[in-house]
C-alpha cells in the first residue's frame, strides 16, 4: 500500500482545546522534514517548535473506520 507523510503542527492551549494545521501532505519523509525546516523559523511556529507532529498515513486507507466519542476536558 502507498502512503504521504502528514506535517501537522499543533497548538494546545491552557483551557486543553487545541489548533491543529495541517502543514502538509509529503510524499517521503526528507520532504517533510524539508518542509518542516522552512516554515520552522515563521511567526507561531518559532515559539513552538516542539508543536510539530509527523505522521505516515496509508493512501486508501480509512481512518477512524468505527466511529469515535468525544471527551470533555475538565
Amino acid at each position: 500500500m502507498q502512503h504521504v507523510w502528514l506535517l501537522h503542527h499543533v497548538h494546545e492551549f491552557s483551557d486543553g482545546h487545541e489548533d491543529v494545521k495541517l502543514i502538509g501532505a509529503f510524499a517521503t519523509k526528507r520532504q517533510a522534514n524539508e518542509a518542516r525546516a522552512q516554515v520552522a523559523n515563521q511567526p507561531g511556529f518559532r515559539t513552538r517548535p516542539k508543536g510539530f507532529v509527523l505522521s505516515k498515513c496509508s493512501i486508501g486507507a480509512i481512518g477512524w473506520a468505527e466511529g469515535f466519542t468525544t471527551v470533555n476536558a475538565p
